[in-house]
């Protein structure tokens, strides 16, 4: 498994580890419930440098990126941020894309770490194909990454920066200098909470973790695992690759028809996603919370009252927040409404469910 910079203060902090994508990455150190409550309440302190970071410079690297992406990314100010789903010409997704436009024509690309190596293959061969300047690079081995999330991300930040963190709105990034050390950083996340994503050299990393959980002593700042990033993002419905979105999913279905521009002159997908736009969703992601005893689990059938199947779970777990289980899936069209109710094969069991309006918090 390749590990992250920071695999050793896990293990130091007595993380539980996990193959995760490739990476030996930590699930949880003191539980799952009390750092996801720590991120809803005061904030928690993730390493995500397994995630991927590419550069799409040049003279025509918006255009490109328009052409490649759902979302619009020309017309995006310098020293802001965008999120969109990059599609296969069928309306499958290929991954999805947190996008910084750091200069004019130099764009900054995260994408998930499990996708790497596909998704800078399929960057690099439609960039082949485009006739205006675009040059791509792979800088993944150049950074980590550490989350900052939660209500007082803010306040711990700005013990150890000069940097005005106020003026920063949600969704931009500037370089700047954190206990002296030089890093990337944006107010964006992955749990739903204010917050802050750190970009920065691989070997500056175990020192800023450290500098940031002293920093955060006394504001009740704790390491978080990906346990708890997973029952966060669930909260607040954000997809995860390989469960909400994927190959066989398209943006519209999956409830992110808000970052697919069809006023662009053309991206690689408009035409299947018209169509399926026209043609009328027969499938969408919904919410429900599990009424019966059990937890839902990504890929189990969920039935109708007759125990037809009519759809399956993409993810489902307990919620912290609600006290209840909880899940996301896709239903066929009919079984949509806030109200309805349906069944999640568990095995051999059936246990009743609901669904409900999205997000749950």
């Amino acid at each position: 498994m390749a590990v992250t910079p920071l695999n050793a203060q896990h293990k130091e902090l007595g993380a539980k580890m996990t193959d995760f994508g490739g990476w030996e990455m930590p699930v949880e150190y003191t539980g799952i419930i009390s750092e996801h409550q720590a991120v809803r309440e005061r904030a928690g302190l993730f390493d995500v440098s397994h995630m991927g970071e590419f550069l799409v410079k040049g003279e025509d690297a918006g255009e490109f990126l328009d052409y490649l992406l759902t979302n619009k990314i020309s017309d995006l100010a310098s020293g802001k941020a965008v999120y969109s789903p990059m599609c296969y010409p069928d309306g499958g997704i290929v991954d999805d894309l947190l996008i910084y436009k750091l200069a004019k024509d130099k764009y900054f690309l995260v994408v998930n770490a499990a996708n790497t190596k596909k998704d800078f293959d399929w960057i690099t061969e439609q960039g082949q194909d485009f006739s205006g300047q675009v040059v791509i690079e792979d800088h993944s081995q150049n950074y980590a990454l550490l989350a900052l999330q939660g209500p007082r991300a803010e306040k711990i930040l700005s013990q150890l920066t000069d940097y005005n963190l106020k003026k920063m709105s949600a969704f931009s990034c500037t370089e700047m200098e954190i206990a002296s050390i030089e890093a990337l950083v944006s107010r964006t996340g992955y749990t739903g909470e204010d917050g802050f994503e750190i970009y920065l050299k691989p070997d500056k990393s175990v020192e800023l973790w450290q500098k940031l959980l002293t920093a955060g002593e006394a504001e009740g700042l704790k390491p978080a695992g990906l346990g708890a990033r997973d029952t966060l993002r669930l909260e607040k419905c954000l997809c995860l690759y390989g469960n909400e979105i994927s190959k066989d999913t398209n943006p519209l279905e999956a409830g992110l028809g808000w970052t697919v521009k069809f006023a662009k002159e053309d991206f690689i997908g408009k035409e299947s996603l018209q169509e399926i736009k026209e043609a009328g969703l027969k499938r969408r992601l919904v919410g429900f919370i599990v009424k019966g005893r059990g937890i839902a689990r990504h890929d189990y059938p969920i039935l109708n009252e007759a125990e037809e199947e009519i759809g399956f779970v993409t993810s489902g777990s307990y919620s912290p927040s609600l006290e209840e289980n909880i899940g996301l899936g896709y239903l066929k069209e009919g079984y949509w409404q806030p109200g309805q109710k349906i069944n999640i094969k568990v095995r051999s069991r059936i246990i009743a469910a609901e669904v409900v309006e999205i997000p749950f918090i």
